[in-house]
C-alpha cells in the first residue's frame, strides 16, 4: 500500500513519536495533517517541517472530529493522542482514561464514520506489566500496573471489539519504550542526561527495572510499514528492540558517553507504587508481516541522542518556556477545529 499524495492524520503529531513519525511519512510524500491539542506534544517539535505539513489544533474527545476527518477526505490515520507520562496517572486516574480510552473510541468512530481506510492505534507495553516470560509476544497475559496501563489496555479491546463489530479498519501497535530527540516529557533516558550534565551524581528510582528501549526513529518506520501492510486489520503488533537493559546500564552507558565518573543516588520520590520489573519485546509477528527490523543499536542512538542535547542548548523543551517570537509563529500557523467545522 502507497501512502504517496495520501490524505494521513496524526493525533498527537506534535509529541515525541507522533514528530518523528511525521518526518517519516514526509519521506513517503504523504500529505500529512498534524492534530494536536499540545498538553503533552510540543509545538516546536513541528517548526522545522511547518511548511510542508498542516497543523489543527483540537482534541481527540472533540465530537465533531469526525466533521473535520471527513472534510479533509483523510485516507489514513494514525491516533498517538493520549496522556503518556506514568507519574501523573496516578494523581490524575479519571483524566488518563477519559483522553486515553474514551478519546481513543472517539477517534475509532470518527474515522468510521468519516470513511478512513485504514486506523493505526497506538497502545503500550505498558499493558503487558511485569514479564511472565520473554521476550514478551502479544499472547503474553495482560497486566497492567498502573491507570495509564490501564486505559491503554481499554482502548486496545475497544478497538479489537470495533474492528469486528462495526468492521473498521483498526490496527494496534504496542509500543516498547522509546529513545531519541525531541522529547517531550522527563523520562529517564532524558533525566540522566540531564543530570549527568549538571552533577557527578544523579538521583533515580528502581534502577534494577529492565526495559527494552528501541530508536525513535526504528519505531516510527515500524508504524508506517504496518499501516502499509494490507493485512493485519483487528491484529495486535509488538514493536520493541528483542534486547532489555536495566536502569543502572543506561546510567552507565551514558555515563561513558559524557566519559565522566558519577555516583548514583536512590531516590525513594522516584520509585513507584507498582512498577514493572522486566519488558522485552518479540517482535516477529512485526517482522513476519512487514520485515521490519531495528537498525539503530543502543550505544549508537544514545551517542546521537547526547549530541543533539548538546546542540540544543542542554535543554528538553519541557525545560524552556515558549517565546513571543514562537507564539507568532504558532498563531500564523495553528488552525483550530472551531474554524474548520
Amino acid at each position: 500500500m502507497n501512502l504517496q499524495n495520501k490524505r494521513v492524520f496524526v493525533t498527537g503529531g506534535a509529541g515525541f513519536i507522533g514528530s518523528t513519525l511525521v518526518r517519516e511519512l514526509l519521506k513517503e510524500k504523504a500529505d500529512i495533517i498534524v492534530y494536536d491539542n499540545f498538553i503533552s506534544g510540543d509545538i516546536r517539535n513541528l517548526k522545522e517541517v511547518s511548511n510542508d505539513i498542516e497543523i489543527i489544533e483540537g482534541d481527540i474527545r472533540d465530537s465533531n472530529l469526525f466533521k473535520l476527518l471527513e472534510k479533509k477526505q483523510i485516507d489514513f490515520l494514525f491516533n498517538l493522542a493520549a496522556l503518556p507520562y506514568i507519574p501523573d496517572c496516578y494523581n490524575k486516574p479519571l483524566e488518563f482514561f477519559d483522553v486515553d480510552a474514551k478519546g481513543a473510541m472517539n477517534v475509532i468512530l470518527a474515522a468510521k464514520k468519516a470513511d478512513v481506510k485504514k486506523i493505526l492505534q497506538y497502545s503500550t507495553s505498558e499493558v503487558y506489566g511485569t514479564a511472565k516470560y520473554v521476550p514478551i509476544d502479544e499472547n503474553h497475559p495482560t497486566l497492567p500496573l498502573s491507570t495509564y496501563a490501564v486505559s491503554k489496555l481499554a482502548a486496545d479491546r475497544i478497538c479489537y471489539t470495533l474492528s469486528f463489530e462495526q468492521d473498521i479498519p483498526v490496527v494496534i501497535l504496542r509500543q516498547f519504550n522509546t529513545y531519541g530527540s525531541r522529547e517531550t516529557q522527563p523520562y529517564v533516558i532524558p533525566e540522566i542526561i540531564t543530570q549527568l550534565t549538571n552533577s557527578n551524581k544523579i538521583r533515580l528510582g528502581n534502577i534494577k527495572a529492565r526495559r527494552d528501549f528501541v530508536h525513535v526513529s526504528d519505531a516510527a518506520k515500524a508504524a508506517i510499514m504496518l499501516m502499509k501492510s494490507k493485512q493485519g486489520v483487528g491484529d495486535v503488533f509488538n514493536c520493541g528492540s528483542g534486547n532489555d537493559y536495566s536502569i543502572e546500564l543506561l546510567a552507565r552507558t551514558i555515563g561513558d558517553i559524557f566519559n565522566k565518573r558519577f555516583e548514583i543516588i536512590i531516590d525513594e520520590n522516584r520509585l513507584r507504587p507498582l512498577d514493572v520489573e522486566l519488558l522485552r519485546a518479540n517482535y516477529f509477528k512485526l517482522y513476519k508481516l512487514t520485515g521490519w527490523t531495528p537498525k539503530i543499536s543502543l550505544e549508537e542512538g544514545l551517542n546521537d541522542l547526547v549530541e543533539w542535547f548538546n546542540d540544543n542548548n542542554k535543554k528538553w523543551l519541557w525545560e524552556e518556556k515558549i517565546v513571543s517570537s514562537d507564539k507568532v509563529w504558532v498563531h500564523k500557523k495553528v488552525t483550530n477545529i472551531k474554524e474548520i467545522v
